[in-house]
């Protein structure tokens, strides 16, 4: 298990406790009581740090290595039932962006997210889980794909932004995410987004436009990231903790200011610390927030997201 640096108190006490009940085991000694008193301390020195996190620390835990990404999502909740679809139909297959078929109980759903790697060669492999605009084309074409048979979409957010390189720009990155967020206003079809790490930047947006916009506890949904917004503000990193509270990303400040519509509550300590609690909590959201549009017909439907995106942002004297 990796700790983040204010998850070393945490660390500490547990390194005490394996020893304490490892010397009960190779001796004689009665350690019962000083184990029960460590595992005392133990539960209030994560309440107290998990109850009390800066936009920072959430930022931190959103990132952290042993996180599930998309597919773990995805398997966990269709299991058998998933169907990979691959390629964008003009470039290529973007492996930074996963989509396909899958089933929640009897009905079918269009699962689209941005895949991140989980050691070096696999995080090559997904590109760090930034999309080329083939990826965004990729996910556009499932969208109307889902559309044409009338499955409702559900894209799962975790990137730190869409591929900034060279050949991304000769390829029209900065059309395809917008195109893809016209295309999601007017899509008949429901849209559920559920943002399980990172939401940066419009790499995030590209798939975020949605009737029913979900995030995770320990997440970060941002028009840019604390480290980029300190590095243009201050011109250095170092001012990043004060950029992430700034930014009000949180799910917290999200839900706030109406930018999103419902906080998912994760196990204590993050979604990696209980993957099949946080798959479940997932799930039961995804299916919750469909039977809340299932029985609305395509204008309806393109009206209500229509008229929720215009009222963000208004404020009245």
């Amino acid at each position: 298990m990796e700790y983040l640096e204010f998850e070393l108190p945490i660390k500490e006490l547990e390194e005490q406790l394996q020893k304490c009940q490892l010397i009960g085991e190779e001796s004689d000694v009665d350690v019962t009581e000083t184990c029960k008193q460590i595992e005392k301390k133990l539960a209030e020195a994560k309440k107290d740090i998990y109850k009390n996190l800066s936009a920072w620390q959430r930022v931190q835990l959103s990132r952290h290595p042993n996180r599930p990404y998309t597919l773990d999502y995805i398997r966990a909740i269709c299991g058998d039932t998933f169907l990979e679809l691959h390629g964008d139909r003009n470039v290529k297959d973007d492996k930074a962006m996963v989509g396909g078929l899958g089933k929640i109980g009897d009905q079918t759903y269009m699962f689209i997210g941005q895949q991140k790697g989980y050691n070096t060669k696999t995080r090559q492999y997904r590109n760090f889980g930034m999309a080329n605009p083939e990826g965004y084309r990729k996910a556009l074409r499932l969208m109307k794909s889902a559309e044409k048979f009338g499955i409702p979409v559900v894209t799962l957010i975790d990137t730190p932004g869409a591929y900034p390189g060279l050949e991304a720009e000769e390829r029209g990155q900065g059309e395809a995410i917008a195109r893809n967020i016209l295309e999601m206003t007017r899509l008949k079809a429901p849209i559920i987004c559920v943002v399980i790490g990172e939401g940066a930047s419009g790499g995030a947006l590209g798939i975020g436009v949605g009737d029913k916009i979900l995030m995770l506890e320990n997440t970060w949904y941002s028009v840019i990231s604390p480290e980029n917004c300190s590095s243009i503000l201050w011109r250095s990193w170092e001012f990043k903790e004060q950029a992430a509270e700034a930014l009000k990303l949180t799910a917290k400040d999200g839900k706030r200011l109406k930018v999103i519509d419902e906080i998912i509550k994760e196990p204590l300590g993050g979604a990696h610390k209980d993957r099949e609690a946080t798959f479940l909590a997932v799930r039961e959201a995804i299916a919750k927030s469909y039977d809340q549009f299932k029985n609305l017909s395509p204008k309806e439907l393109v009206k209500q997201r229509m008229d929720k995106y215009s009222q963000m942002g208004v404020y009245k004297d």
